[in-house]
C-alpha cells in the first residue's frame, strides 16, 4: 500500500517512483523468463520512432495465471492501484516493452489517454500505467522521463511521429518552458505508478546493456470502455504476494495479444 506522502507526489506531479516495489529476486525471475519466451517473442512487433529507430513490444489484455499475470494480480499492486483510481479496478492490458543495446528507439511525447479515450474511456484520472524495471533504467539506455503536473492540462491534440502517436508539440514545448522534464531512473524492482494523461517519452538506447520493463496498466470498473477489451470489464483476481517466484511458465498462445495491425496507439 502507499503511503501518504506517495499520494500526494502522485496528486501533484502526476507519478510516483516505488523504489523496490519488487524483489531483486522477483524482477530477476521476470527478466528471465520473458527475454526467454518464445511465445512472447513471436508476439512483439517493431514501432519506430520519428528517427526511424525500433523499440519492440508485446501487448495482451487478459492477466493469466502466468508470471506476467502473478505480477499483474498481486495484491499489493491492485491495492495500490485502487488506492490512486479511488476503488476496484479492472485490468485494460499489460506489455513488455523491449529496447535492445544501441538501436533502441525512442518514444515521442505522449500521454497515454491521448489514445485510450478512443478505446471510449472517460475519465483519465480513473486509468494509470505502472512500469516495472527489470533491467537497470538509466538516461544512456532510454529510461522514462516525464513532464510533473502535466496531467493537470487535460488531454492534448495527439498526432503521428514515426510510427507512433505523440502530443502536440507546440503545447508541449509551450508547458516545457515551466516545468524541467525528469529522468526515471530505475534499478530493478522500482515500479514507476503515472497517471493516464501525464507527458511522458523516452531517449533511444544508446548504451550496451537493454532496457527492459513490463507495464501494466487499469481502469476503475467505474471507467470502463465502450467495447472492448472483456479484460477492462472484470474486477481483477488477486493473487497473494510473492506468487511470482512460484510460478514457472511464460504466456501461452490462448494469450489475447494485440497485433501491430489492430493497435490503436499507432494510428494517427
Amino acid at each position: 500500500m502507499l503511503n501518504q506522502k506517495q499520494l500526494q507526489q502522485y496528486a501533484e506531479a502526476g507519478y510516483v517512483i516505488v523504489k523496490g516495489f519488487l524483489s531483486k529476486e522477483e524482477a530477476h525471475k521476470l527478466y528471465q523468463v520473458s527475454s526467454s519466451d518464445q511465445v512472447l517473442s513471436e508476439h512483439s512487433y517493431a514501432v519506430r520512432d520519428a528517427d526511424g529507430n525500433e523499440s519492440r513490444l508485446a501487448l495482451w489484455h487478459t492477466p493469466g495465471d502466468d508470471i506476467y499475470g502473478m505480477l499483474s494480480r498481486s495484491e499489493k499492486l491492485v491495492r495500490s492501484v485502487e488506492q490512486l483510481v479511488g476503488g476496484p479496478i479492472a485490468h485494460f492490458h499489460s506489455k513488455v516493452m523491449q529496447k535492445v543495446p544501441k538501436v533502441g528507439g525512442a518514444w515521442e511525447w505522449h500521454q497515454d489517454y491521448g489514445y485510450w479515450y478512443r478505446n471510449g474511456f472517460l475519465f483519465p484520472e480513473e486509468m494509470l500505467s505502472v512500469m516495472f524495471a527489470l533491467t537497470r533504467a538509466t538516461k544512456e539506455n532510454g529510461c522514462l522521463k516525464v513532464l510533473p503536473g502535466s496531467h493537470k492540462l487535460g488531454r492534448l491534440e495527439h498526432g503521428k511521429a514515426g510510427e507512433q502517436v505523440g502530443a502536440d508539440m507546440k503545447m508541449v514545448d509551450r508547458y516545457k518552458e515551466r516545468v524541467e522534464e525528469v529522468y526515471c531512473e530505475l534499478e530493478p524492482g522500482d515500479a514507476l505508478f503515472f497517471h493516464s494523461n501525464l507527458l511522458h517519452a523516452s531517449g533511444p538506447n544508446r548504451s550496451d546493456y537493454p532496457r527492459w520493463s513490463i507495464i501494466s496498466c487499469y481502469n476503475s470498473l467505474n471507467n470502463t470502455p465502450d467495447g472492448e477489451p472483456r479484460s477492462s470489464f472484470e474486477p481483477i483476481k488477486v493473487v497473494p504476494d510473492g506468487s511470482i517466484l512460484q510460478a514457472s511458465a511464460g504466456l501461452g498462445e490462448q494469450a489475447d495479444f494485440l497485433s501491430k495491425e489492430t493497435d490503436i496507439s499507432l494510428k494517427g
